[in-house]
């Protein structure tokens, strides 16, 4: 359902046509949370089944940790590249064309004959596919909610994120151990083709879906087809709220990326748990980011549907947030109590997953809904690079300190002051709604999808 002149405004709350819509949205919601918890399955494999892999393709660990790498390949790059995409190809399109592209990469895995050259090739094609995920996704569900409607689904989303290891982590072990390592591909491949058909049958375009950009030699092109950036994307790249929304999203990904890699080994060399225990709290960690994203997500609903109610701003709210996680991160580091270490990952280092919420609603506050999709995929290649300079950084400086437990404490502390600074940033700079102001970017109207109060 695309609205032909962009930003529409659907009928008033409590009338059937609102309620058709509000079904509608977080219909789309939760096809979208299951298009990232797949996301994020086709992710874990290479780790759960590394044993396995490396033994019957006989790699070495550098062999191995090449095909690793090799994900990342074209992982940024695909999602600002495909970002631009998104003013000329409807988002429903782009989300089934990735998703019929990660089936494309991991069900050649099954065919026996597939060694290590199937295997990096086919990691470097599900990078290109799945960077372009979270910001597409996103810009596709701003479609169906207003401004102030847009932080609870936003975190929905994201909780496919940071819930997606808790939830195919111990689905695909059983896979592995019932059917071998091959199927553990094969089977988020085949996952991956049922959301495709849903996504088919089902997924439409938002009342505050952007119009598409016709080119100018296209035959009866109009003025609204034609339609040019409202704002130069030098003015938004380099507003202080996309600067910091982005900083702080990298800040994020770093210790996500980094507790996702690293944790386990942490938990078994320094804490002495062991690699089971280690796996449970990973997957504790995980449960507990998903909790908090929920849980602010639901704090801004209920704060936008009271109008009474004074909004913390954006940037305040988490800024102190960050600042907070920020202290728990070194103090993590620095406490010795197991106990403590992991009440710390389950509990306030979870509050650094926030800013992933608020940086990409702060965003496509400041954007016109046609420049929405780049906006967003700039952010993604931005944080994204977090996602390989983490565990490599992280790796790096546990082997170069003197001891395993003195690595991870600097790398700890530095996740530490990463978090602290994009914290305080948040708080001095991170002002959507100033920037919006300045950059003559109306508020995207309420669709009528909050219930009446």
């Amino acid at each position: 359902m695309s609205a032909g002149a962009g930003e529409a405004t659907a009928p008033a709350a409590g009338t059937e046509g609102a309620r058709r819509l509000r079904r509608s949205a977080w219909g789309t919601t939760w096809l979208l949370l299951t298009f990232m918890l797949v996301n994020f399955a086709d992710k874990t494999v290479m780790g759960l089944a590394a044993d396995p892999i490396r033994a019957e393709l006989g790699l070495t660990r550098g062999e191995f940790g090449t095909a690793q790498a090799a994900f990342f390949a074209l992982f940024s790059l695909a999602a600002l590249g495909v970002s631009f995409l998104t003013r000329r190809v409807r988002t429903t399109v782009l989300l089934l064309g990735m998703a019929l592209l990660w089936s494309a990469a991991q069900l050649p895995m099954l065919l026996g004959a597939a060694g290590f050259g199937t295997l990096l090739a086919t990691r470097v094609l599900l990078g290109a596919a799945e960077g372009p995920a979270a910001p597409v996704a996103v810009h596709h569900l701003h479609g169906w909610f207003g401004q102030r409607e847009r932080t609870l689904p936003t975190a929905v989303l994201m909780v496919g994120a940071a819930g997606g290891v808790a939830v195919s982590a111990p689905l695909l072990t059983v896979v592995i151990d019932v059917w071998g390592w091959r199927w553990a591909f094969g089977s988020v491949g085949l996952v991956g083709l049922v959301w495709a058909m849903c996504w088919y049958a089902r997924g439409e375009e938002g009342p505050l879906a952007p119009p598409l950009v016709r080119r100018s030699s296209d035959a009866g092109t109009s003025g609204a087809d034609a339609i040019a950036p409202s704002v130069p994307y030098r003015r938004l790249l380099l507003s202080g709220t996309w600067l910091t929304a982005a900083f702080g999203a990298f800040a994020a990904y770093w210790l996500l990326s980094a507790g996702l890699t690293w944790a386990p080994d942490y938990l078994h060399e320094v804490s002495g748990l062991s690699l089971k225990q280690s796996g449970a709290v990973v997957t504790a960690t995980a449960v507990g980011n998903a909790v908090v994203l929920l849980a602010h997500g639901l704090l801004a609903r209920r704060a936008s549907s009271k109008e009474t109610v004074p909004r913390l701003p954006a940037g305040l709210g988490g800024g102190l947030v960050m600042c907070v996680a920020a202290v728990s991160i070194a103090a993590f580091a620095e406490v010795d109590v197991v106990g403590v270490k992991i009440a710390l990952m389950v509990g306030p280092m979870a509050l650094t997953n926030v800013i992933l919420t608020v940086s990409q609603t702060a965003v496509a506050r400041i954007t016109p809904a046609g420049q929405r999709g780049v906006a967003l995929g700039a952010l993604a290649f931005v944080y994204a690079l977090a996602g390989v300079l983490s565990p490599l950084v992280t790796g790096r400086m546990v082997d170069a300190a003197a001891s395993v437990p003195a690595g991870y404490h600097s790398a700890y502390l530095l996740m530490a002051g990463l978090v602290a600074v994009a914290g305080v940033l948040a708080v001095c700079f991170l002002r959507p709604e100033k920037d919006a102001l300045r950059l003559e970017v109306p508020e995207a109207p309420a669709v009528g999808l909050l219930p009446a109060h």
